[in-house]
């Protein structure tokens, strides 16, 4: 089996939501052959989860607008998150049907393929028990390096995982991040330089992390095909 791959590069937040919408619609209905995994930056954005809970967001609707970043309800899983600029947002459109029909083992799976991805520029991070995420913990604290949040559709999966990569973290000020009080987010940039470790850039994040889910999932990475791309893509 293959996971297609779909480059966005700096893609607005609603543009790659609705190609997230039409490739699980596509994957459900069979159009879409094969699990898709979409790659992108978004622009400063703000979502709210099914599970945002009031006092998350720290900043009024008026306040973000004012400051360039857009704010959403989305259909996902977990409280608030952020994208912004240097941040690499990885959406697996997977049909569990293929896998596991288990939402909690998907969940271990993305956070698996984060870890695996992170090994390549020597950085082992983990997991918190009760916490959804990829950590790093040392002599330093723990840091969240990634945060995730899905939603699922007759086994098919949209949203997905957001890994800082080399992003200021400037637009986390506007929340609690997952609603986790006291949470220090941290960047692979940071970590890597705290460690001595040579600083990647996201495009060799991005092929560790593409690398990371063929690995975890047992798949064959593959470009996805003109016609397919056309049908998701064409539309924006």
């Amino acid at each position: 089996m293959q996971l297609y791959l779909l480059d966005l590069g700096l893609t607005p937040y609603d543009v790659a939501w609705g190609i997230q919408k039409r490739a699980a619609a596509a994957r459900i209905s069979g159009a879409l052959d094969q699990d898709l995994l979409i790659l992108v930056q978004h622009p400063p954005v703000v979502t709210l989860g099914r599970s945002t809970k009031p006092g998350h967001l720290l900043a009024t609707p008026e306040y973000l607008a004012a400051s360039g970043v857009q704010l959403r309800d989305v259909e996902r899983g977990g409280d608030v998150t952020i994208h912004e600029p240097g941040q690499l947002v990885a959406y697996p459109i997977i049909d569990l049907k293929r896998h596991k029909q288990d939402l909690h083992w998907y969940l271990r799976q993305v956070e698996e393929s984060i870890m695996v991805a992170l090994r390549t520029f020597g950085l082992e991070t983990g997991r918190v028990a009760g916490l959804t995420g990829v950590w790093r913990e040392d002599a330093g604290g723990r840091r969240k390096l990634a945060s995730i949040g899905v939603h699922a559709k007759d086994w098919v999966t949209w949203h997905g995982v957001a890994l800082n990569v080399e992003n200021d973290l400037s637009t986390f000020a506007h929340t609690v991040p997952c609603g986790i009080d006291g949470v220090a987010m941290s960047t692979v940039a940071r970590e890597c330089a705290a460690a001595n470790r040579p600083v990647p850039s996201v495009a060799q994040v991005q092929e560790a992390v593409t690398e990371g889910f063929a690995s975890v999932f047992t798949l064959t990475a593959a470009p996805l095909p003109v016609p397919l791309y056309d049908q998701l893509v064409g539309a924006d």
